[in-house]
C-alpha cells in the first residue's frame, strides 16, 4: 500500500484510541514509514465520502418550516 500524502511505504500498525472512551481501544490501521500518515477504517470511510462528493450532503442545514400566521 502507498501513502496518499507522500507515496511512501505503508505498514500495518496497531493503533490505540485513548481519547474517545474511558478505556483505551485498539484498532488495526496503516502508518507511513516516511511521513507518519495514519489511515484507519474511520479515516478511510471519511475520505471515500469526500472523494465521492457526498460531503456537501453531510453539511446541509435542517429545513425549518415556516409557520402561517393565524389572523
Amino acid at each position: 500500500m502507498q501513502c496518499t500524502k507522500c507515496n511512501g511505504f505503508m505498514v500495518a500498525d496497531n493503533l490505540i484510541d485513548m481519547m474517545e472512551s474511558s478505556i483505551p481501544m485498539w484498532m488495526k490501521g496503516w502508518r507511513c514509514v516516511s511521513c507518519g500518515n495514519i489511515v484507519d477504517p474511520l479515516i478511510q470511510k471519511h475520505r471515500m465520502i469526500q472523494q465521492a462528493g457526498a460531503s456537501r450532503l453531510l453539511e446541509t442545514k435542517t429545513a425549518v418550516p415556516r409557520l402561517r400566521r393565524v389572523a
